[in-house]
């Protein structure tokens, strides 16, 4: 046990089993924050975690060349955006020490999260989410745009406090710096022409069916294990992917749920398409999603930005500030697309 290093492998085993709802998603802990768990304890619980695979029904197990079952969406509110906190969960406040400021570090460069707004002030979802954690926590704060390539290390050298930009949640920044729990999700969608969407999208409703996806992209490789009777038509980009569904070269395009939001709510789809079938969220193919990110030894604001997004979340003022920067939401269900 003293050798074991099969934490990338703890974690990777922890996502699979969620999906079966064995075992509650599992997020890493800085080494500083109570509840870290030391390497010889994650190798013990590593070894339970197979022990769990032995009881799994036979319906849980992929057959040769069938699909594999799509993971579970998590709740829908009214207004079509997901929820990524548990209404039953208990969040602990956090107080911040009397007298800081913060200091938000973010870029202008990726609408509709953070961009430049009018005057060139920063905006975005991200920004003012931000901005309502300070306004949650009684904190002074200031935003500042930078080049997204400078934010982490600025961070890192203290010329910032939080970076509110879309950094992807993955193991190498959780072991780098202190991250709040995911704020945004980038879900997986499929699109059609409005005139010809299917009405559900399931693996028998694709069989033979022609969908675009991005070439070797971790969408194409969702799409073969969960689809494969679907017929992928490989392109080398997203923008020819949406093409080819505008003119007919595919029957659906599949892909990142943001960017066709953007396209459909936009100029060039010229209103030809529409969402069909729900949002898929899948941390092995997509990622966790985004958080606030803080400095490894800042733990304390990062819990505290998670208490305060919690309580954002029930007091409805997450759904106003999604609702103000995603006219179409990439969270919708495709009903609400299909009347």
């Amino acid at each position: 046990m003293r050798y074991c290093n099969l934490e990338s492998l703890f974690h990777r085993l922890v996502a699979i089993l969620a999906q079966f709802n064995i075992v509650s998603r599992y997020r890493p802990y800085s080494r500083t924050e109570p509840g870290f768990i030391p390497a010889n304890s994650r190798c013990l619980a590593l070894f339970a975690l197979l022990a769990c695979l032995a009881p799994l029904p036979l319906a849980a197990q992929e057959e040769p060349g069938a699909a594999a079952q799509v993971p579970t969406t998590p709740p829908f509110t009214e207004t079509g955006i997901a929820g990524f906190w548990d209404p039953r969960a208990r969040v602990e406040e956090v107080e911040i020490a009397s007298g800081r400021s913060l200091r938000i570090l973010t870029s202008d460069d990726f609408p509709p999260l953070h961009f430049g707004g009018p005057d060139a002030v920063p905006t975005g979802f991200s920004v003012e989410l931000a901005r309502l954690a300070c306004e949650r926590l009684q904190v002074p704060c200031t935003i500042q745009a930078r080049s997204f390539g400078t934010l982490l290390e600025a961070l890192e050298q203290g010329e910032g406090d939080v970076v509110a930009a879309a950094f992807a949640g993955d193991e190498r920044l959780h072991g780098r710096f202190a991250v709040t729990l995911p704020y945004f999700r980038f879900p997986a969608r499929f699109a059609a022409r409005a005139e010809d969407a299917p009405m559900a999208v399931s693996a028998a409703d694709l069989v033979n069916r022609r969908v675009g996806v991005v070439a070797d992209s971790a969408h194409a490789a969702w799409l073969a294990r969960y689809f494969p009777d679907a017929v992928p038509v490989p392109a080398p980009n997203a923008a020819i992917a949406r093409s080819d569904l505008q003119r007919g070269a595919s029957d659906l395009v599949f892909g990142d749920g943001l960017s066709l939001a953007l396209w459909i709510g936009g100029r060039a789809s010229q209103d030809c398409c529409v969402f069909v079938g729900e949002p898929y969220f899948d941390e092995l193919y997509f990622g966790e999603g985004i958080g606030f990110v803080m400095r490894s030894d800042d733990v304390g604001l990062a819990r505290a930005f998670d208490h305060a997004l919690h309580r954002i979340w029930e007091d409805g003022g997450y759904a106003r500030t999604w609702l103000a920067f995603f006219p179409i939401s990439p969270f919708e269900p495709a009903g609400a697309f299909l009347r």
